[in-house]
């Protein structure tokens, strides 16, 4: 496993697009706090949060190769085999990536890290409809509206948002954990 600097060191070298680096700091700080409440490794599932979208910039014009060239990538970076599957776990089911589109997700830490992941879209959208465009004005009652208004945010799957549940995390609750863990770093993602 990496250490975070070593990760940083990875975002760095190979994500430039802005959005997406915030995307992969937020998902971390959502799976530390995951971590902390299933009392997991903290540091493990940060850094798979962290490193989760390692290959975007590289595949954002080929969806179908998402999550693929991850492998590449973590390989070539001295990554090992746990690292690198539960990275690309985030990819499985998806139809729009041919590679991974039989494969399921299985136990916690790969359930955690596709709902982190897509709630951080629903959290980030909820906050910049605020008339101060800040995740301190975002309250739970109100992300759990927004969560059940599929026109808001349309393009955050809460199907795979409500994988919280199989790993007993009922959804309010994963709800509040995530807003929770994004207003801990909303000075670092301007927020």
């Amino acid at each position: 496993m990496f250490e975070r600097k070593k990760a940083i060191e990875l975002l760095d070298k190979y994500v430039k697009d802005r959005i997406i680096r915030l995307h992969m700091i937020e998902t971390e700080a959502i799976m530390r706090a995951l971590a902390r409440h299933l009392r997991e490794n903290e540091e493990e599932w940060g850094i798979i949060g962290l490193l989760h979208d390692i290959d975007w910039d590289l595949t954002k014009e080929k969806p179908s190769e998402h999550c693929v060239k991850a492998v590449d990538i973590l390989k070539s970076e001295g990554a090992d085999d746990f690292l690198i599957e539960k990275i690309i776990s985030h990819g499985y089911g998806h139809e729009i990536i041919p590679a991974y589109s039989e494969k399921k997700r299985e136990g916690n830490l790969e359930h955690c890290l596709v709902a982190a992941e897509t709630l951080t879209g629903l959290i980030v959208a909820s906050a910049l409809v605020q008339p101060d465009k800040k995740i301190a004005s975002v309250k739970p009652e109100s992300l759990k509206k927004k969560f059940n208004s599929p026109s808001f945010a349309a393009g955050c799957d809460r199907e795979i948002i409500k994988e919280c549940e199989a790993v007993g995390i009922p959804l309010d609750e994963f709800l509040k954990i995530g807003l929770e863990a994004l207003a801990g770093i909303a000075g670092e993602i301007g927020l």
